[in-house]
Order: structure tokens, then C-alpha cells, then sequence
């Protein structure tokens, strides 16, 4: 048995290194930097305490973005150094973040033990390879990311750190084949169990879903199905869900193998990064498909977010979340003896309001950040809940889970054709979105983002609107000036959120305008980006008349994007004539 001793390094500060809600992302030449990785990881296991270091099993895993297994070996070395008694890794170093928390949650070794956090190498959707993202967040023992009194200790350890602990004489250990390797240190034994990625993921889904139901849907010759994983680790996943377990055509998976660069591409589920699989479901506008599949979708490069398309039909990330909180009880075993309750981040359209509303559920606003439904989650109050940036997700973990998304939708589609699979017509996606709309009403939205703008400007932009709020009356003068036709604003602010778990409180979390028809502008500069600011505008109209939820939304939205492009002189703070990405 190779042995190791534990060597302490010299180490100085680097500045910046403080996690947003979705932990530390930085360029690659930023994380290579001698130490700059291992100042963090050390900052992380000093903020955790010994209590929760020593003898610990942590998960090292990730996306496979570029960096990725050489921070798995330090992060290893580091933790064997620390006192941490087993690594698990998934094989090949790949996992996605939902696949990690179903772990931490789930998973039981050999000896009857469980995971006590993780280690998630992932930058999420932003780009991968030398010139592009990488990232690196830590998450608690209920599988859900760490807590900000968690994320600013560590923060406040990488201002004063002086060294690292790190493991002398530990060698790589091959994360390509499963299996468990066994180390002697100082402290004693020290294991590395490299497993299969995607066994207690199926595992967790199995409990949750019908999956012959799904089967006999996607059995079915008139239903055509296409999953998009953009070379992100949602891939190693799908072949053996959607293939293996439910009999899908391999043919129906693209990109599917993951890349440490995501095949040069831009591993983020919307109509503007997902190309190929926008042109296969006939929303191209450069592309005419002449046959598209019934069913689409898409997943992020960490595999927590989704896209959900129909046959030449987008389903907005709002409206997903609300349709399969209306039809989960139905539809989805899990879910048959009822909802908890919902929860939406706040940016994201009051669909899932008016759903809760209907089914008398508890419903929550809160920022944006999973950690915030974590805390619902683990006090029994919220089993459904989503985001608007394509994040949706259950209680069955503490992540947002791009499949689980798409089972979710499959199951719906299921349950809704059980009688129609032989004869007659499939109800479709968009069958399915527009009765929604005739019950509940539309709520027309759209996302403006504005990538990479420079951060001095998008703070003035965002200090304007925050001081036009002091007169209600001369926003609204200002607004009658703009657009005669728009609503008046009836309430402004910016959200502010009282955890009523833990009682923390969340400030500067958007700057809101909410209107007399129910109409809202938010803007927020968001904290996903490694570089630069990325400003985010969301527009929202609700429309009641059910002779009125037929039109196209970027028409129904028109005046009430012209208020907020000119009530926020958003070209003259950002000089950007055009945003990003509109989703």
C-alpha cells in the first residue's frame, strides 16, 4: 500500500476569490496560476472546521471541463492531507451537478457510509477549454450548496491564507476504471473510490417516475423525441436513461459526448446557444425542417439546466415550471399524495403563481440562488420550483435537474396520450401550453441579457433605476412620455427576502417595477459570468383574455420593452444597441 506524507506549503493571497451564488468561476489562466486553486480548497476545509473535515467522504466530480482532472488529483491530494478519510469520484471525473447531490443524498459505500459534502468542478453553462471558464463550488451534507455564512467564511479565509496542507507521495489515481485505491498517511487509511456516474442518479429517478409509462410513449411510432446535451456531462447520463432504460433510438441523442471544450461550442440551453437542436425542432429561422420531432430538449454543460421544446414550439422556463406543478400529482408517482409547496426565483413570471394560487398551494418568491429553495426543501415546505434562467427542480435533491425537467415533461406527455398511443392524434407540447394558457392565463415574457458589459457602467445603469424609484409619479410622466399604452407603475423597489427558515436576510437581490395590470420590469446584474457584468432584464405581461393569449410575444411585449430599454438608458450606460441573448 503506497503511503503519503502530509507537506505544508507556503502560500500568499489572491485577490477576488469570493464564490457568487453558484460558487468561484474564473478564466483557466486565472485557476492555474501556482496555488490559486489550493488557496481556495484550503480557505474551503478551514471554513468547514475540523468537525466536518476529519474522517470525512467528500465527491470530487464535475463537468469535464477543461482543468477538470488535474484540480480532481489536487483537490484529492489536498483532501487526504486534511484528514478526510474517502474520495469518491465519479468515473472519469464526470458527474453532473444534480448527479452529485442525488449522491451525497443517496448514495451508500461498501462499509454503510455516506457522503458528508462535495466538490462540484463545473462553470455551469459558460464556456469550457484553455482560453474559457472553469469553476469549483462546495456542496453541504444535504447535497444543496453551501450557505453564505459558509461561502463569506471562506471568502474572508482567502484574504489571510498562509498555507495549504497538501498529500507527498499520493500518485494520480485513474479516474478512467472503477474501483477503490487504498493510501497509508500520518492519520491513517486514505481511500480514492472512483464509481459509475450515472447508477445512483437512475436510482433516485426510477423512485420518481413511472418509467414503463415513459417507455410506452417513447415506444410509440408517432412520438419522435431528441435530447441535446450541447458535449456536456448530461451525455454520459442520457445515453443510459433515454436509451438503455427507456428503449429511446440512439439516433435521438446529439452531442452527447462530453468535451472539455463542449465541442467549441457554448453549452447553455436557449434558442441562441442550442442551434442544432432549435434547427431539428423547426424553430430556425435559417433552417426549414420539414418533419420535426414531437418532443426536444436540451441540458447545460453540468447537466442542472433544460430547454424544453414541442414540434416548432418554444416552452419558456416560467411557463415549464408552472405546467408540470399543475399536472405533477397526476402524472408523477412521486408527487401522487400531493405538493408541499411551490417556489419560483423572483425574475422568474408569476405563472407559477397563479398556479398555486388555483390548487391552494404554498407558494414562495425568493432570490435568485438554489440554495434559497434548499432551505424550503429541508423544512418540508416547497416540492416544486424553478427559475426562469432554465433551472427546474424537486425536493428530491438540492439542485436544479435538467433531466428530471425532461422526464418530468415526458411523464406529462404520457400521462396525457395514455389513451392516445394507438389511434388518434398525440396531445402535443403545445396543446398542452395552450390549454394551460386558456385555464390559467399567459404571462407574455421575455429575458434580455447583456453579456460582458463594462462594470462601472452597469452599476451607474442600475444606481439610475434605483434612484428614479424615489418618485413613483415621475417614473410613470416619464413612462406616458415613452408609451401612452403602457400601464401605470404602481409599486417599485429592490427585492429584499426574509429566509422564513433560518430568518437571513437577502438584500439588493434585482430592481423591480411593477405595474397596475400586472405587468413587471426587473433588472439585475447578475453574478454567473467570470468577467465583465452581465445586466439582465426581464419583461413580463399577464394576459387574462383568452382571446388575447394567442399573439406573438416579442409583439405583445414591444411597448413594454421600448419603456425599459429607455427608462434605464440602457445604451447610454452599457453603448450596447442590442442585447446578447434574448431568450
Amino acid at each position: 500500500m503506497a503511503t503519503f506524507k502530509i507537506t505544508r506549503v507556503n502560500t500568499t493571497p489572491f485577490e477576488g476569490q469570493k464564490p457568487g451564488t453558484s460558487g468561484l468561476r474564473k478564466k483557466v489562466k486565472v485557476f492555474i496560476q501556482p496555488n490559486y486553486l489550493q488557496n481556495f480548497v484550503q480557505a474551503t476545509f478551514n471554513a468547514l472546521g475540523a468537525d466536518r473535515v476529519k474522517n470525512a467522504i467528500l465527491v470530487v466530480s464535475g463537468d469535464g471541463r477543461y482543468y477538470s482532472k488535474d484540480a480532481i488529483h489536487i483537490i484529492t491530494k489536498m483532501a487526504a492531507a486534511n484528514g478526510v478519510r474517502r474520495v469518491w469520484i465519479g468515473q472519469n471525473g464526470l458527474l453532473s451537478t444534480p448527479a452529485v447531490s442525488a449522491v451525497v443524498r443517496e448514495r451508500v459505500g461498501a462499509d454503510g457510509s455516506k457522503a458528508t459534502g462535495a466538490f462540484i468542478l463545473t462553470a455551469s453553462h459558460n464556456p469550457g477549454g484553455p482560453h474559457e471558464d472553469f469553476g469549483i463550488k462546495y456542496n453541504m451534507e444535504n447535497g444543496g450548496p453551501a450557505p453564505e455564512g459558509i461561502t463569506n467564511k471562506i471568502y474572508e479565509n482567502t484574504t489571510t491564507i498562509k498555507e495549504y496542507l497538501i498529500a507527498e507521495g499520493l500518485p494520480d489515481v485513474d479516474i478512467s476504471t472503477t474501483g477503490v485505491s487504498s493510501f497509508e498517511g500520518p492519520e491513517g487509511k486514505f481511500d480514492v473510490d472512483v464509481f459509475d456516474s450515472t447508477s445512483d442518479y437512475l436510482k433516485l429517478l426510477k423512485s420518481i417516475f413511472d418509467f414503463p409509462s415513459v417507455q410506452n410513449l417513447l415506444s410509440c411510432p408517432k412520438f419522435s423525441f431528441c435530447y441535446d446535451a450541447l458535449h456536456g456531462v448530461a451525455g454520459v447520463h442520457a445515453k443510459r436513461i433515454f436509451v438503455e432504460e427507456l428503449g429511446a433510438n440512439e439516433s435521438s441523442l446529439v452531442n452527447c459526448v462530453p468535451k472539455e471544450d463542449f465541442g467549441g461550442g457554448h453549452p447553455d440551453p436557449n434558442l441562441t446557444y442550442a442551434k442544432e437542436l432549435v434547427a431539428r425542432m423547426g424553430l430556425s429561422k435559417a433552417h426549414s425542417e420539414p418533419n420535426p420531432p414531437e418532443f426536444g430538449a436540451a441540458a447545460d454543460g453540468d447537466g442542472d439546466r433544460n430547454m424544453v421544446l414541442g414540434k416548432r414550439f418554444f416552452v419558456t422556463p416560467s411557463d415549464s415550471v408552472a405546467i408540470i406543478a399543475a399536472n405533477a400529482v397526476q402524472a408523477i408517482p412521486y408527487f401522487s399524495g400531493g405538493l408541499k409547496g411551490v417556489a419560483r426565483s423572483m425574475p422568474t413570471s408569476a405563472a407559477l403563481d397563479v398556479v398555486a394560487k388555483h390548487l391552494n398551494l404554498k407558494f414562495f418568491e425568493v432570490p435568485t440562488g438554489w440554495k434559497f429553495f434548499g432551505n424550503l426543501m429541508d423544512a418540508g415546505m416547497c416540492s416544486i420550483c424553478g427559475e426562469e434562467s432554465f433551472g427546474t427542480g424537486s425536493d428530491h435533491i438540492r439542485e436544479k435537474d435538467g433531466i428530471w425537467a425532461v422526464l418530468a415533461w415526458l411523464s406529462i406527455l404520457a400521462y396525457k396520450n395514455k389513451d392516445n398511443l394507438g389511434e388518434g392524434n398525440l396531445v402535443t407540447v403545445e396543446d398542452i401550453i395552450r390549454q394551460h394558457w386558456v385555464t390559467y392565463g399567459r404571462h407574455y415574457y421575455t429575458r434580455y441579457d447583456y453579456e460582458n458589459v463594462n462594470a462601472d457602467g452597469a452599476k451607474e445603469l442600475m444606481a439610475h433605476l434605483v434612484k428614479l424609484q424615489s418618485s413613483i409619479d415621475e417614473v410613470n410622466k416619464v413612462i406616458k412620455e415613452i408609451r401612452s399604452d403602457v400601464s401605470n407603475v404602481v409599486h417599485a423597489d429592490e427585492f429584499e427576502y426574509k429566509d422564513p427558515i433560518d430568518g437571513s436576510v437577502s438584500k439588493h437581490q434585482g430592481i423591480r417595477y411593477l405595474f397596475e395590470d400586472g405587468s413587471r420590469l426587473v433588472f439585475r446584474l447578475s453574478g454567473t459570468g467570470s468577467e465583465g457584468a452581465t445586466i439582465r432584464l426581464y419583461i413580463e405581461q399577464y394576459e387574462k383574455d383568452s382571446s388575447k393569449i394567442g399573439r406573438d410575444s416579442q409583439e405583445a411585449l414591444a411597448p413594454l420593452v421600448e419603456v425599459a430599454l429607455k427608462l434605464s438608458k440602457m445604451q447610454e450606460y452599457t453603448g450596447r444597441s442590442a442585447p446578447t441573448v434574448i431568450t
